[in-house]
């Protein structure tokens, strides 16, 4: 959970250092409106690489979750102790 946090983090410190390193004020209507798109694109891109690694690590628990049942279910077969079943 914590790394979730700290990506999330480098992630927005990189869309702000990049938003004040690109910043040029738009001369006319038709540079404000691609600054802007550029700028939704960009939060886009983030949003949706952020969220495939959200999904990625919660699958990843998921796995996890699923050999830790498995290795207990063992361990109670060796010990001799009747588990319930689903």
């Amino acid at each position: 959970m914590a790394d979730i946090k700290q990506d999330i983090k480098v992630e927005v410190e990189e869309q702000q250092n990049f938003a004040v390193s690109n910043q040029t004020d738009p001369k006319n209507l038709q540079e404000l409106t691609q600054y802007i798109q550029t700028l939704l694109q960009q939060t886009q891109d983030k949003l949706q690489t952020m969220s495939e690694q959200i999904i990625t690590r919660i699958d990843e628990m998921g796995t996890r979750i699923d050999d830790l049942e498995k290795n207990i279910s063992d361990l109670m077969t060796q010990a001799g102790v009747e588990g319930t079943e689903k």
